[in-house]
């Protein structure tokens, strides 16, 4: 019988579920929303977005500099918005580059002590920018197991094929080199991801030994200096490891941390700088589709560069050395703290519920910490992370620090 001659199809010979309607698929989608909601409270993983209440002790955000609400950045925000207005009104590559961003990556290659910089409209998009371009068949990223989910995702979206490695193990590292140079020969490609302090835990990766290394296999080094930049003597952690003009070592910043302001960017070293930049430009698919950074934005950052000097630097250091002296000195937290080489300092707890209660009770008091619970946090260990600024008061740190303390020995048992 010809497909003329077939006779009509009966509710009987329907596949189940077939005659669903909209109404069916609408109450299908909401009855998965509904149940992911219930794995996540059961697993005490819910999270919201509340404003951080007036007069709070910011132990939370990542305002390391204090520099988010200096008059002076506020005020070049301001010009930035009269000049160019704002917002960029289109890519980069259409109408979006205003005079305030190309001078703006000036002003981050100076300070970084690298060639060039390419400004993205979030850390986050730089992060999946640079790797998307590096990506493609032939490309292996060497991530570490602790790296930040835009690092992550970028590795996914990259079309690249991907390793995870043991968080700060460079023996495995060597040996994904190794043997992916084995399987494609001198015209193997990889690349090694890092972060120079890891978000989580406040550790820093060995980028010297890093460095070495991947120059030994002809691969690249991308660091992630989101927590580093403007935030660490000499302004870079890269920098100071004497690594700003090494080609093979690719960085990626963000300028809503230390800087106070918003958006990302990639910092550029060695003679083939220029060949990066262009090659980005062209490639990075979160540069090329995504309306440019705001100008507002960018004026704020060039002026908090331009404030975030070595005094600045020095007072952020100074604090967090005291926040690990109370920690660390503290009964409660003495054998849960981590030390963070930069501002960063986490608490384990012993359970999600307990950071949950510990969190919620602090910020009944009037001091904010973040709340690190898995799936965020790489080792499955519920977390308070500890962030410390600049501009906190040396006393009212330290009664912050010592609440923090007391709060866990209550709620976290």
């Amino acid at each position: 019988m010809s497909t003329a001659e077939a006779p009509p199809t009966t509710c009987q010979d329907m596949p189940e579920g077939a005659g669903a309607g909209p109404r069916d698929a609408a109450d299908a989608w909401q009855g998965w929303v509904g149940s992911r909601a219930r794995v996540r409270r059961a697993r005490d993983g819910e999270r919201t977005d509340r404003p951080l209440p007036p007069g709070s002790v910011d132990l939370a955000s990542n305002d390391y500099l204090g520099l988010s609400r200096d008059p002076s950045v506020a005020r070049a925000a301001a010009r930035a918005a009269r000049t160019h207005g704002t917002g960029a009104g289109a890519s980069r590559v259409v109408t979006g580059t205003h005079p305030v961003l190309p001078a703006l990556e000036q002003d981050l290659a100076r300070y970084a002590g690298r060639r060039e910089a390419l400004v993205f409209s979030s850390g986050y998009a730089a992060n999946q920018g640079l790797l998307g371009a590096l990506g493609g068949s032939g490309t292996l990223l060497v991530l570490d197991a602790h790296a930040h989910a835009s690092l992550i995702d970028g590795a996914r979206l990259s079309r690249a094929e991907v390793r995870t490695t043991a968080h700060g193990d460079l023996a495995e590292v060597e040996v994904a080199l190794r043997e992916h140079r084995r399987r494609n020969g001198v015209r193997a490609r990889a690349a090694v991801v890092v972060e120079s302090v890891y978000s989580v835990l406040g550790d820093t990766a060995p980028l010297t030994e890093t460095a070495r290394l991947c120059a030994e296999h002809g691969a690249l080094l991308v660091v992630d200096e989101a927590h580093t930049l403007a935030a660490v003597p000499g302004g870079s952690a890269v920098r100071a490891e004497g690594l700003s003009d090494a080609g093979h070592v690719l960085v990626t910043a963000t300028l809503s941390k230390a800087l106070g302001a918003q958006g990302g960017a990639v910092l550029l070293g060695g003679e083939g700088a220029g060949a990066w930049r262009d090659h980005l430009l062209n490639t990075a698919r979160t540069f090329l589709f995504d309306t440019a950074l705001a100008p507002p934005a960018a004026g704020a950052a060039r002026r908090a560069l331009a404030l975030a000097d070595e005094r600045r630097i020095g007072r952020l250091i100074a604090n967090a050395e005291v926040a690990h002296r109370v920690l660390a000195g503290h009964p409660v937290t003495a054998d849960r703290v981590e030390r963070g080489a930069g501002a960063v300092h986490s608490v384990r707890m012993r359970s999600p519920g307990g950071a949950v209660r510990s969190a919620e009770v602090l910020r009944a008091r009037g001091i904010a910490v973040g709340c690190f619970r898995p799936p965020s946090v790489p080792d499955g260990i519920a977390r308070l992370r500890i962030t410390i600024h600049a501009d906190h008061d040396r006393r009212r740190l330290t009664r912050a620090l010592e609440t923090v303390a007391e709060t866990i020995n209550r709620e976290d048992t």
